[in-house]
């Protein structure tokens, strides 16, 4: 048999052999699958536990719900009023001409929400203000369900405590059916904006929206998740 039809193979010892064999064996591991409280989970796939209740969540069934019909004397579980969606909003009209940062609102609303925003768009041309028509001013986002309670416990529990000088919340911006309207000067309070990383400060507006009937039911309700009112 010629040479060049010989088999090359490296030299005993070869550190070739080990890289190439520890490679294989990152590869197949990659692939094996553990066993994680009974439950198959691939390594490297997020694994989510179907059993998870938010904090918030759990006060409301099992907390809140009790102290409300005992409150207001409701004869249904169902008449209790509850958060209906949470809707975050950035007004970045003063950056309107700048699509770097429209982009960056995007990018800190999406951390904070955790869930994909929606650009907001100037519905007509206000020449006074250099504002175009389909300009974008601003980012939105509407939270729902497990998120929204999420992003409750991230507010009251971390944000509000880093905020400057902070007092309590106006226990008088409810809008007559309900609904709770605040702001925030410095969206940086949350702990997930970075703020050596952030070159513009944005002041958010954050509604709540309530099935609750009264101003009373709806601040008895936020109130249960021990929103800080001063009045």
């Amino acid at each position: 048999m010629s040479e060049a039809g010989k088999e090359k193979t490296a030299p005993k010892g070869d550190p070739r052999e080990a890289d190439k064999a520890e490679a294989k064996a990152k590869k197949a591991a990659g692939k094996r699958v553990e066993k994680s409280a009974g439950t198959q989970v691939s390594i490297g796939e997020q694994a989510t536990d179907p059993n998870y209740v938010p904090r918030f969540k759990a006060r409301y069934n099992d907390v809140i719900k009790a102290d409300l019909m005992k409150k207001f004397g409701y004869k249904n579980a169902m008449q209790v009023p509850k958060i209906n969606k949470i809707v975050l909003n950035i007004g970045a009209g003063e950056a309107a001409s700048d699509s770097k940062k429209i982009q960056a609102a995007v990018n800190d609303l999406t951390a904070i929400a955790g869930q994909k925003v929606v650009t907001t768009r100037a519905k007509k041309a206000i020449a006074s203000f250099k504002i175009r028509e389909n300009l974008p001013i601003g980012v939105k986002v509407t939270l729902r369900k497990d998120k929204m309670y999420e992003f409750l416990d991230r507010l009251i529990t971390m944000a509000l405590p880093r905020v400057r000088d902070f007092r309590g919340l106006n226990g008088k911006s409810f809008d007559g059916r309900g609904n709770y309207a605040m702001g925030l000067k410095e969206h940086i309070v949350f702990v997930e904006i970075d703020y050596d990383k952030t070159e513009t400060v944005w002041g958010m507006d954050i509604i709540f929206n309530t099935s609750a009937k009264t101003d009373a039911e709806a601040r008895a309700l936020l109130e249960g998740f021990q929103f800080p009112f001063t009045n």
